[in-house]
This record gives C-alpha cells, sequence and structure tokens, in this order.
C-alpha cells in the first residue's frame, strides 16, 4: 500500500471531536492510484491537490494550511475499508475526502458513518450507497444514478417515433452506478417501445473486448449503451473498430470526458457519441474560469470530470468548515443538509441522504470537442441523432 503524502502529525479527531489550534490540517483519502482505473484517479487527484494548494494560498482553513494524507487502495474494497479505518483510529485525521467509483464508495461510506465523520465523495452515484440513509454523506455531484438516463431518454422520445432506435444493447462494467443506470435506460426506452437485444455485464479487469462486441454485431442493435468507467470504454469502441460494427447511436458513460479518449479511440471516431455530463470547462458558474486557468496552467491540460468533481468535493468541505468554524463533523453535517454550497458544477443542495437534488447534462462528441446538447437552456450546440460510421 502506497502512501502518496505521509503525514506524521497526529491530531485529535472523532464524533464531534475539537482539533489543536496549531499545526497542518489532515485530509484523509484513499485513491485507486493503481490498478484498473488508474487512469482516471490521476486527475482526480490533481483536483484534489489543486484544491489543497489554492486553499493553503489563501491562508488554508480555520487558520492551519491543509495537508493531504492519500493512501492508495488499488481499487480494491477490502483494501479502501482497511485505510479510511487507518485513517480514522490510527492516524486521526482531521477531515475525510471521499474515493471514487459507486463500487468503492458502497464499501467506505459505512466507515465514515461509523466514525460519524463528514464524507463527502466525488464520484460514485449508485442509488444504493444513499438509500442507507447516512447522515454524514454528501455526493459532490449536481444527481445521482437515478437521474443520469434522464436527458438522453428524453432526447430520445422527442424523437419522431420512426427515426427512434428500435434495438439496444446495454453493456457494462461490475458496478453498482454502471449496473443501476443500465436498468433505468431498460425500463425507461422499453417504455418508448425499444426492445433490448442484449446485456451483458463484465469484470471490472476484463482487458478484452472482443467476444462481447462480436456478440453485440451479431445482435445489430440501433443503440448500445455502455456502462464505462475508464479504459475498459475506449476498449470497447476499438473492439467495434476492428470488427467493422458501428451503431447508429452510442451513449458511453465516464470514458469519453477522460483526456485521452480522442486519441485512443481516433478524433474523428468521438463523432456523435453521447455521454453524461457533471461538469462542463464553459459552464458560467463562479469560479469556474478560474479554475480551468489555474489547473490548464498547472497541469498542461484542461481539467477533466474526474479533477473538477474531486475540486467540488473540496469545496463542499471547506464550506461546511467555514460555515461551522470548527471541526464539529456532527455540526458540518447538520449544515449542509441545510444550506446550498455554490461550486464550480453549480449550486449544490442535498437532501437528508445526501443526494444532491439537480440534474446531469447530457454530452455529445462534435467536430472533436463534447458538446452540450441538453438540456435547452444549457445547450451549447442540437444534437446530432446518428452516429457516423468508423472512419
Amino acid at each position: 500500500m502506497a502512501a502518496v503524502a505521509a503525514v506524521l502529525l497526529t491530531s485529535a479527531c472523532g464524533l464531534s471531536a475539537e482539533a489543536p489550534s496549531t499545526g497542518p490540517l489532515v485530509i484523509g483519502m484513499s485513491l485507486p492510484l493503481t490498478g484498473p482505473v488508474a487512469d482516471r484517479s490521476k486527475p482526480g487527484m490533481e483536483g484534489y491537490q489543486y484544491w489543497a494548494d489554492e486553499i493553503n494560498a489563501d491562508g488554508g482553513l480555520l487558520g492551519r494550511q491543509v495537508q493531504l494524507k492519500v493512501l492508495d487502495d488499488s481499487f480494491d474494497q477490502q483494501t479502501a475499508i482497511s485505510d479510511y479505518n487507518r485513517l480514522l483510529s490510527q492516524d486521526k485525521v482531521d477531515l475525510l475526502l471521499g474515493t471514487f467509483s459507486s463500487d468503492l464508495n458502497l464499501a467506505v461510506a459505512p466507515v465514515a458513518e461509523r466514525y460519524r465523520y463528514l464524507y463527502v465523495q466525488p464520484s460514485g452515484g449508485a442509488d444504493e450507497i444513499f438509500e442507507r440513509n447516512f447522515t454524514h454523506l454528501f455526493f459532490a455531484q449536481p444527481a445521482t444514478t437515478q437521474r443520469l438516463p434522464n436527458q438522453f431518454v428524453s432526447l430520445v422520445e422527442r424523437m419522431p417515433v420512426a427515426d427512434r432506435p428500435k434495438t439496444l444493447a446495454l453493456v457494462q462494467v461490475d458496478d453498482p452506478n454502471t449496473s443501476q443506470a443500465a436498468g433505468i435506460f431498460e425500463s425507461k426506452l422499453a417504455a418508448l417501445g425499444v426492445k433490448t437485444v442484449y446485456d451483458q455485464t463484465y469484470s471490472p479487469d476484463a482487458n478484452s473486448f472482443d467476444t462481447i462486441a462480436n456478440s453485440i454485431k451479431q445482435a445489430a442493435p440501433d443503440l448500445v449503451i455502455s456502462g464505462a468507467v475508464a479504459g475498459d470504454g475506449s476498449a470497447l469502441v476499438r473492439a467495434f473498430q476492428k470488427i467493422g460494427f458501428s451503431p447508429k447511436m452510442l451513449y458511453q458513460e465516464n470514458s469519453p470526458t477522460e483526456p485521452s479518449y480522442p486519441q485512443t479511440v481516433g478524433a474523428a471516431n468521438t463523432e456523435g457519441i453521447f455521454t453524461p455530463i457533471a461538469y462542463s470547462t464553459e459552464a458560467g458558474f463562479p469560479g469556474n474560469k478560474a479554475f480551468v486557468d489555474g489547473y490548464t496552467r498547472k497541469y498542461g491540460t484542461p481539467p477533466g470530470e474526474d479533477a473538477a468533481n474531486s475540486y467540488t468535493a473540496g469545496q463542499v468541505l471547506a464550506a461546511a468548515v467555514k460555515a461551522v468554524g470548527h471541526l464539529d463533523q456532527d455540526a458540518m453535517a447538520a449544515w449542509l443538509h441545510g444550506n446550498a454550497v455554490p461550486t464550480i458544477s453549480g449550486e449544490l443542495r442535498w437532501d437528508a441522504t445526501g443526494r444532491p437534488q439537480g440534474e446531469l447534462l447530457l454530452g455529445q462528441f462534435q467536430a472533436g470537442a463534447i458538446k452540450i446538447v441538453a438540456p435547452a437552456p444549457a445547450a451549447t450546440a442540437q444534437p446530432v441523432l446518428s452516429k457516423p460510421d468508423w472512419r
């Protein structure tokens, strides 16, 4: 287990604990820095670090410099559980920030709740996490998986009946978020007359998609919905390209927002691919332009969703700390339940379970960039309803 940032300071924490008034304020987390989703975790870590550097340049939190203590869980649930138990019981960190994916947060959120620590997670919107009615859990995106299909399903519903896809293939990594989304898509699209002709779940460590791609080609769906988390999404597209199968419509979760996605699948081959968006560099929310400019200067590339989600989680945590004025975990959670927080992803407000009450955007690759195509008030382009063939 690798510690990215080792912190030797031991601080007094626990249930509604008061922290010492001197020394760094230590924020603990465990991230999948190695393993199958490491490519997504790296920009997520950068988002956290950029937030911490910005906070420290502005004087820190509660007059103390912020220090991140980061452990590596290698995308393993048991390791993540062990890491957060260590951070809380042995290292006694002052605050927590969340890990990535529904799979890991499903395992880790109960640990934070047991210690009654505020737990703001940057990703992992599966409803299963929030159905436990935890009081200290908050999701730092505009909406959970429950609302993820809304914009795309509405788009299909607005299409002339004759032009709608008639058949659907569902393929998703084994993860609570993608599995829930697949079920919602299937149900909502069936109500519009779209028949599911293929449905397959694969292991998170899958590295070959040839068999799946061939099976989907045989099923010949008009629409493919791919519940991916990282490089698995681009690997599926490459497998489609290899066998010459190009669906009329393709919707992928998560993978298309990776900065390396266009290069991996071929820039011209991104055209027409739909994806849900929790964050856009083009959004005019307060602080977003400064974040985009500063992050780009520091890391040489504009922030993607993973970096932005981490930064947003940091914004939520900082808002609670500043509002309460001391490290009372219960008071910070209560404040978030009763107040909205302006972030680079928009104003976030939560219900009693920590579910945010907003909506995700629908993005689509057009001319090499992801444009917002729904909802209409936020749109920067009109949707293209038929994906071109691979080039």
